[in-house]
């Protein structure tokens, strides 16, 4: 199936809860692109993404946030999720992929992410550890990834910080 993918508008606010509250066990992250909207040091106009079913429906999400490699911005992708009638129909790649190219197209430089190692690698995101990457706490070394979104630029070595929202 193709996906149209866009960025959320105003209209979506509602779908975008929902979709995240079916999409997990708990309404946990669903609570967490709210607070991360109103956060206006995080929330990055345009870099809420959904893609769409065949009636102009979000199915699949993915969000950018700012967050710091040590001193350096960067972006968090996170949550990213799939409706479950929709899951495994492509409608989150399709959300990752076209939130990634207009974050580069933004000239945004460096996105990282905490997930399944499975997963995100089909992204380009890599173990954040061989770039000298880690978090505060421990997570397994494979589940921190990460990715330059500028060929020229090398990914910066530090702690992440996250907006507050995440708890870390």
């Amino acid at each position: 199936m193709t996906w149209s993918t866009r960025p959320e508008t105003p209209a979506d606010v509602a779908a975008v809860h929902a979709l995240n509250a079916a999409a997990f066990p708990t309404p946990a992250e669903a609570d967490l692109v709210d607070a991360l909207r109103a956060d206006p040091g995080a929330w990055l106009d345009g870099l809420s993404y959904v893609s769409c079913d065949a009636d102009g429906r979000p199915a699949g999400y993915a969000l950018l946030t700012r967050c710091h490699i040590g001193g350096t911005p960067a972006l968090c992708l996170a949550p990213c999720a799939v409706r479950p009638d929709r899951q495994r129909e492509g409608a989150g790649p399709a959300a990752i992929r076209a939130v990634l190219t207009a974050a580069a197209a933004r000239g945004e430089k460096h996105v990282v992410v905490l997930g399944h190692a499975s997963y995100y690698p089909r992204f380009g995101l890599t173990r954040a550890s061989a770039h000298g990457i880690r978090l505060g706490i421990d997570v397994p070394d494979d589940s921190l990834m990460a990715l330059s979104l500028d060929p020229a630029g090398p990914l910066p070595a530090g702690t992440v910080r996250y907006a507050a929202a995440f708890g870390i």
